[in-house]
């Protein structure tokens, strides 16, 4: 099985582009193409959050004509710049979304159970897990005992790049930390939001966050770094299960590159 992760496309309406100068939909675009040409084609797609700009039915219009490209099912969850009701009525067809409420769901039936995560505080940059999500993901996980993936938009963890750590999931980590150990046929727990990829060992597990399909945040490590972007190589991330082994995950840069010349 292998599962396609994209994050933080930040679409704006047709033929916009995001800040004035970054042609997020034709990245998007790309992507997508990508995805679709890879041999093996993934399973599915997770997106994970941070879909379009500003939450408007304009920008979630565009990004279903681009995602309606995909040759295989796309899974969305929101970010923070997303909004739930936009991104449930441009998405009616897509039935594992809940009909109001917390936009959290199970992915049934394959060799690894997905889990969806709603991380969203509308109006806000940081993220939450409140109770009422945390007591579904504890139901959810005491169903079954099968390879699961967690999937959410903020991270649970810092990075030490110190202006998105601020805006990283602030409150409901202690508990979410403590479900995971508790169960570890949690494979796995993938992120977005930063911009970056990144991994971790955390909560007896990897954690890992997906680079953006667009623009990269800097990597600056240095206490008090402003935030600042920049374009470095769109990329995807693709996580394969293995019998035997577990998920495996790679990083897959979006673009033409070309193969270096063979010596000798």
């Amino acid at each position: 099985m292998l599962i396609a992760q994209i994050s933080d496309m930040h679409l704006k309406g047709e033929g916009e582009l995001l800040h004035g100068r970054v042609d997020t939909t034709g990245f998007l675009e790309r992507a997508v193409a990508h995805l679709n040409a890879l041999d093996p084609r993934p399973d599915i797609v997770l997106a994970t959050g941070d879909l379009v700009e500003n939450g408007l039915p304009a920008q979630y219009a565009n990004l279903r004509r681009v995602l309606s490209a995909l040759a295989m099912p796309v899974y969305l969850i929101p970010g923070n710049h997303d909004l739930r009701d936009a991104l449930r009525g441009a998405f009616p067809d897509h039935g594992y979304l809940p009909g109001e409420g917390f936009l959290q769901y199970t992915v049934e039936g394959m060799p690894v159970r997905l889990i969806a995560l709603d991380t969203l505080v509308e109006a806000r940059n940081h993220g939450e897990l409140c109770d009422v999500r945390l007591d579904w993901l504890e139901a959810r996980l005491a169903e079954q005992d099968g390879p699961t993936l967690l999937f959410m938009h903020h991270p649970p963890f810092d990075v030490g790049i110190e202006r998105m750590d601020g805006m990283r999931l602030t409150a409901g980590g202690e508990r979410l930390a403590a479900l995971v150990r508790r169960h570890p046929n949690v494979e796995r727990v993938v992120c977005g939001h930063i911009h970056r990829p990144i991994q971790m060992r955390w909560a007896g597990t990897l954690a890992s966050i997906a680079p953006s399909t667009a623009h990269q945040v800097t990597l600056d490590l240095r206490a008090g770094a402003k935030l600042s972007m920049r374009m470095e190589p769109p990329g995807v991330a693709l996580h394969q299960w293995r019998p035997g082994s577990g998920l495996v995950t790679h990083l897959s840069y979006v673009g033409d590159y070309e193969a270096p010349q063979k010596s000798g």
